[in-house]
């Protein structure tokens, strides 16, 4: 057999070989060939083929001792004795002299052309399937890093012949019913990148969570990559929008989160050829990459995946000696590849079982499980994956086990309480505002959240029986009125990048503050000057890494923004600015000393109040530079600037001026400015405002509050608390008129139209541009709004309706 046919370099590869070379060694030929011209990095080397491998299994005569081997594990053998069995075989086999020979030359070669003798090799395992998403053997094989030494390399080459008969190489075979023996291994040998002295990791060319398809994944770590890979670190993790990538002077990563990195593969000696240890604190505190680093890996992994027209699954490692980036891997994703682009799943119950407690319904979904009560965050340590979080109440520390739950109940809130929140935009179920689901459901009792039946939501006693559907979106209704989304918490919007919504109406930022930043901004402006002792050392804690405290503030503000921003890029989204009310700043982390304390904070300093006040007005600087950078330095210039609680022309004038200031000048660069219309004086100064801003968005709650007087909060009022009162309906018509005289646009964020029809009918009527509501109604406002255009243009004479939809 001639040497070529043993071993080929690999860029004498391509996607055609994958019979001779594995996916893998053939993805790597082909990139090679393709993209190295176009800046993608790849290590140099070689690879076996599969020829090599049956001549190793002809020379030893393995193929009727493997055959003999699965043939006594289909008669009921254990197979771990049986794979235990089998590689004892290979790794006892000897090289057959040609292969060995042709193996050492190739290193030898190899280590001409890298200028150094002996040099240090990956040695990876590349199965003739591997990474076709027919018969995926991906990560089934072995992987051996730092191996020096043409006889150290040929044991490294037997040990990947061995592992094609792991235990789960062998399982995984007999299960989809591949024949042990027409699978054959390629070898493949690269130059070591010396990732141990810089970082490694993997990149998806989409979010791994939605399938949102507009975003590069990154995950990094310390050392080498397979701690990454093998999932042993928590890495840092980097989003980067590709849309952007190529526009100049942008820097469009929109998302940084540190991982804990609290250990890292790094080279051994000889006899160990790698090794984990700790890293360091500071490492701990660190980026792997910076920004530039992180735009490079980011636009190699579009190249990518343009080239080979899907999305891709990545490893890449930075040389420490050379600060260069290469891609070592690139394979097809799978896991989101195979799901429905354009589909929405829906619910409904088949049975009826015992109610045990009723609430809010939150969303549209079912589910079930076993209660997890618990009656603090203290305890969350006991929460089991996959049940039913029971609790009195939730707060953002309840956040990293509510992604994880199969449903939530509540003792208390409601529609815009933190469970209610979080759980519309994860799509978890929930029932809040139960009042005594913490006394009735005792941990363990199998439950069925039911959310199903309409604003009523119900826990059934067991496990019930019901129906999963998906909707198609692509037959979703056009509209003349633009539906629009009420998105608060960045972690779950590329959730819903499959709606066809026409932006996001309401984005809102004190969500992000209390949930991602947790401090008051006027803490971080003057540290120096904090007493409460407690408060100082929490805010060093979480601002560890950070040499200007003010920048954890903007940076993780401008993250959850711009995540936003880009999950609905080109198309509106719309940022309130921060709307806490006093009592509300006084609990985010160091926030008791620069907050007063008031009878009334619904009434009180908040919203444009505080912008240009000299207790806050920094505080408002910080939000101003987040969202300048979102929209200046990542260039999601799609953000639009709303200001809540606004009480005067005088107050307008005076809060555009601070934003100036700071950079945010109304029409620079198409910066649009709203405005809250949810105070009375807004209405009656409507066209003075309109002078002022670009557009209004209508606070349903507030605005009936303040026109009916009456506290949204209060039981014993409930009943006089009506959107729908005359004086509120008015108000709003009246607004709708003034501001398209002044050509401004109107919307209305609240959940309102999806709950009563007759009230969106009533907005269509009064011509609105716009609704915006949570994620979960999206697909029924859209139906009411689509009855109420049919009715409207039903009875307007012809020649003076708006055009059909």
């Amino acid at each position: 057999m001639a040497e070529q046919d043993l071993i080929r370099w690999l860029e004498d590869f391509s996607m055609a070989d994958i019979a001779v070379a594995g996916g893998k060694n053939a993805s790597l030929g082909e990139m090679i060939r393709h993209l190295s011209p176009q800046g993608v990095r790849i290590p140099s080397g070689f690879a076996t083929t599969a020829h090599a491998y049956r001549r190793f299994l002809t020379a030893n005569d393995l193929g009727p001792r493997v055959s003999e081997g699965i043939d006594a594990l289909h008669r009921g053998a254990d197979l771990a004795e049986v794979g235990e069995s089998i590689r004892r075989m290979f790794l006892g086999a000897p090289f057959p002299t040609d292969l060995a020979e042709a193996v050492r030359r190739s290193y030898r070669e190899l280590g001409d052309r890298l200028r150094r003798a002996d040099p240090d090799v990956a040695v990876r395992s590349s199965a003739t399937a591997e990474d076709l998403p027919e018969a995926s053997f991906a990560g089934q094989q072995e992987t051996f890093l730092n191996i020096t030494g043409a006889e150290a390399l040929l044991a490294a080459c037997q040990r990947c012949y061995a592992s094609l008969f792991t235990d789960r190489a062998i399982s995984y075979r007999e299960h989809h019913g591949f024949d042990h023996l027409k699978v054959a291994l390629s070898i493949g040998v690269q130059q070591m990148v010396r990732s141990d002295r810089a970082g490694a990791g993997v990149m998806f060319t989409l979010d791994t969570d939605s399938g949102f398809p507009r975003v590069v994944l990154v995950n990094a770590a310390f050392g080498l990559g397979e701690s990454v890979v093998g999932g042993r670190v928590d890495p840092d993790e980097y989003q980067v929008y590709k849309p952007l990538l190529a526009q100049a002077d942008t820097n469009p990563v929109i998302s940084k989160t540190i991982g804990g990195k609290q250990t890292k593969v790094v080279y051994g000696d000889g006899a160990q050829p790698t090794m984990t240890v700790a890293t360091t604190e500071e490492e701990q505190a660190a980026c792997v990459l910076d920004d530039a680093e992180i735009l490079q890996l980011a636009r190699s992994g579009v190249l990518i995946e343009e080239h080979y027209g899907h999305a891709m699954d990545i490893e890449w490692a930075k040389d420490g000696d050379t600060g260069e980036l290469y891609i070592v891997q690139a394979r097809q994703e799978t896991v989101q590849a195979r799901k429905q682009t354009a589909t929405l799943r829906s619910f409904r119950l088949r049975e009826h079982g015992e109610p045990l407690t009723t609430g809010l319904a939150v969303g549209d979904a079912i589910a079930a499980g076993p209660v997890c009560n618990l009656r603090s965050a203290a305890e969350i340590a006991r929460f089991q994956d996959g049940a039913v979080l029971v609790t009195e109440t939730t707060d953002p520390d309840w956040e990293p086990i509510m992604k994880r739950a199969a449903a939530i109940v509540t003792d208390h809130g409601g529609r815009t309480s933190h469970a209610a929140i979080v759980s519309r935009e994860l799509g978890v179920a929930a029932v809040v505002g139960t009042s005594d689901a913490t006394s009735v459901l005792p941990d363990g009792r199998e439950i069925t959240v039911c959310c199903a039946e309409g604003e009523e939501g119900v826990v059934y006693d067991g496990v019930l029986d019901y129906d999963e559907q998906d909707i198609d979106l692509t037959e979703v209704p056009t509209t003349t009125t633009r539906v629009m989304l009420n998105i608060a918490n960045p972690s779950a919007a590329f959730r819903w990048w499959r709606l066809p919504a026409d932006g996001v109406g309401l984005a809102r930022m004190e969500f992000i503050v209390n949930t991602h930043i947790k401090i008051h901004p006027m803490a971080l402006v003057r540290f120096d000057e904090l007493a409460d002792e407690a408060a100082r050392a929490r805010i060093a804690e979480l601002t560890r890494g950070y040499a200007d405290k003010t920048e954890y503030f903007v940076e993780r503000l401008a993250y959850g923004i711009g995540r936003i921003a880009a999950a609905w890029w080109p198309k509106p989204v719309i940022v309130r600015m921060s709307d806490f009310k006093t009592n509300e700043y006084a609990r985010l982390i160091g926030g008791q000393q620069f907050e007063p304390s008031e009878h009334n904070p619904m009434l009180g300093w908040r919203g444009a109040s505080r912008y240009y006040s000299e207790g806050y007005r920094e505080g408002f600087g910080l939000e101003c530079r987040a969202l300048r950078r979102v929209r200046d330095e990542m260039g999601l210039t799609n953000t639009v600037v709303m200001i809540p609680f606004c009480r005067t022309l005088e107050e307008a004038d005076r809060v555009l001026e601070v934003m100036a200031s700071h950079g945010l000048v109304r029409g620079r660069n198409d910066l649009e400015a709203y405005v809250m219309a949810e105070i009375p004086s807004n209405i009656i100064l409507a066209r003075e405002f309109s002078d002022r801003f670009d557009g209004f968005s209508i606070g349903s709650n507030d605005l009936t509050q303040l026109t009916l007087g009456v506290d949204r909060d209060s039981e014993q009022l409930r009943a006089l608390f009506n959107e729908r009162d005359p004086a509120v309906t008015t108000s709003i018509r009246t607004l709708i008129a003034a501001a398209h005289l002044k050509s401004r646009k109107v919307g209305l964020c609240g959940q309102r139209p999806s709950d009563d029809p007759d009230f969106a009918r009533l907005l269509v009527d009064a011509a609105i541009d716009s609704v915006s509501v949570t994620p979960d109604s999206f697909l029924l406002v859209k139906d009411n709004v689509v009855a109420a255009e049919r009715a409207r243009r039903a009875i307007e004479p012809p020649g003076t309706g708006a055009p059909s939809g």
